[in-house]
């Protein structure tokens, strides 16, 4: 039916390419570039031989100039952004300049300062309703699937909804001292920052890993959370009518908080470039180097992660509440597609959500956050592709 582009090699690209290929009735091509071409054979070497036509390309994707020449000459339908969050507007600025449709999984984020919000691509939108072209934001799980769980539980079970916590639960265990389990530095970086909520109109900001809460999840059992900013809360304040209050909760184990402490006590977290032998190195990329590398955590990983919504509001006058999850086994990931349960989480909504661009079922020209579409092809798509989702009617609250 048609071709997408993939901007990218990493944990979250493998995946999606894997979904690509099982979708090859919507997928007849794809074509992955990233700064190292390298990856991409070796991904296309995996899938190669399967009824999905798989090319790869050298880009550098902080130039226009590049992915101008690389959209051109490939001609996809859509350009399914898997890169760094630094580089989410060069990659825009191509696709306007092309007139393609781009999907990605995380907002723009500007390399010297650790602050991701969606101002600098909602001034996109009027760019790309005259271009004819639909910019889909945050096609991931958290961005992503959190945002049609919303949609979806507005359609059908609310009339308004009034509270919404995010709750992020990864317990898996890889068995090293310390690693992240995507990008090191996007995760520290994140991490590190200081946290807010949306209340009443307005942000609420917190220091960092100030609020913990202990929550027993479903199939996994009782786990420490600590509550972060995180980009979907900005859109859904917005989107879904009727809201006091949304947070994100995500869980950290002590030792990955001790190990952050002392790199953070010694300024390896510093994202401020420093002299070293006369050059200048940015603390938080050296350390990134030397940490092990996400997409190799798949086969040492064990565990579950449970990543989900609870929902207060009112339907026919009474209040109601109601939770929309998902359970993913990191071992059963890493069998299907060779990757643990955090990139598999990302890839397999990244690739619906470029899905839903390029059959038109999700057709609206200008620049969206996922929660503003019809929710229910996408969650009837999350069930098929590895996802299924569950749902209950009196979950434990978040104090």
């Amino acid at each position: 039916m048609g071709k997408v582009l993939i901007i990218g090699a990493g944990g979250v690209a493998s995946v999606a390419m894997h979904k690509c290929c099982q979708n090859w009735e919507v997928f007849d091509e794809v074509c992955i570039a990233s700064r190292t071409k390298s990856k991409c054979d070796a991904l296309k070497e995996k899938l190669d031989g399967g009824k999905t036509k798989i090319t790869t390309a050298q880009v550098d994707a902080d130039s226009v100039e590049e992915l101008v020449a690389l959209i051109n000459k490939e001609k996809p339908d859509v350009v399914l952004n898997l890169a760094l969050p630094y580089q989410d507007l060069t990659i825009m600025d191509a696709c306007l300049e092309t007139k393609t449709h781009y999907v990605d999984t995380a907002n723009y984020e500007p390399l010297d300062t650790a602050k991701f919000e969606y101002k600098w691509q909602w001034e996109y939108r009027e760019k790309f309703e005259k271009a004819g072209i639909t910019a889909l934001l945050g096609s991931g799980f958290d961005p992503g699937v959190t945002g049609v769980f919303s949609a979806y539980a507005l359609k059908h079970e609310f009339d308004e909804i009034n509270y919404i916590d995010i709750l992020d639960c990864n317990a898996g265990d890889h068995g090293y001292p310390f690693a992240t389990n995507f990008n090191p530095e996007i995760n520290i970086r994140e991490v590190s920052a200081k946290g807010s909520y949306w209340e009443n109109g307005k942000w609420v900001e917190t220091e960092p890993m100030e609020i913990k809460r202990v929550y027993n999840f479903p199939e996994i059992g009782e786990k420490d959370m600590y509550l972060l900013h995180h980009e979907e809360l900005e859109s859904l304040g917005i989107n879904i009518p009727g809201i006091k209050r949304i947070r994100f909760f995500m869980t950290f184990g002590q030792s990955y908080l001790t190990h952050l402490k002392c790199l953070e006590n010694v300024g390896m977290t510093s994202i401020e470039p420093i002299d070293y032998e006369g050059k200048q190195i940015v603390p938080l990329q050296f350390l990134k180097a030397v940490l092990p590398d996400p997409a190799s955590l798949g086969p040492r990983t064990v565990g579950k992660t449970n990543i989900g919504c609870i929902f207060q509001g009112k339907k026919d006058g009474k209040d109601k509440t109601y939770y929309l999850y998902n359970v993913c086994d990191h071992q059963e990931c890493y069998k299907e597609v060779g990757s643990q349960a955090i990139s598999y989480t990302t890839g397999v909504p990244a690739m619906i959500g470029a899905m839903m661009i390029m059959n038109g079922t999700w057709n609206k020209p200008g620049v969206y956050n996922i929660e503003e579409f019809d929710p229910d092809p996408f969650m009837d798509a999350l069930n098929k592709f590895g996802l299924p989702w569950k749902e209950s009617y009196t979950p434990d609250l978040v104090e």
